[in-house]
């Protein structure tokens, strides 16, 4: 059994913080944990818009706070994000994140991450980064 505490997490190396100040996010469950996907806690800054498309990875997303939009690239369409609101990049989808309000959000990826990837220059995160010292 895996058992942790997202405010213990917090205060490792799992917390990232993202380098262009948009986000942080706590991970808590990784590719080494052997569980086929990632979960993450992650913060959204309010005020942060900014453009990203996972091309390695699917993701759901799950709004636990905060409110703010997402909007895919593709066809224009804005969707709004509340807490309760959950969306499903399930095609590799090319959007943007707006924070109107803090939010903080809980993540799953697919396939898992290794722990200390930020979006590169396209918005995704690369299939394989370091793992995570502990």
């Amino acid at each position: 059994m895996i058992v942790r505490n997202l405010q213990d997490e917090e205060k490792t190396g799992r917390r990232i913080v993202s380098p262009d100040g948009n986000w942080e996010s706590t991970r808590m469950l990784l590719k080494d944990d052997n569980m086929g996907f990632s979960f993450h806690i992650t913060t959204i800054y309010a005020g942060a818009d900014f453009q990203m498309h996972y091309k390695n990875h699917l993701e759901s997303v799950y709004c636990m706070a905060g409110e703010g939009e997402v909007e895919t690239l593709e066809d224009g369409k804005k969707y709004p994000i509340t807490p309760g609101t959950l969306y499903v990049l399930d095609k590799h989808d090319k959007h943007i994140l707006r924070a109107f309000k803090e939010m903080k959000m809980a993540c799953v990826f697919n396939p898992p991450v290794t722990g200390k990837e930020v979006h590169n220059a396209e918005g995704a995160y690369e299939l394989e980064a370091d793992p995570i010292e502990e």
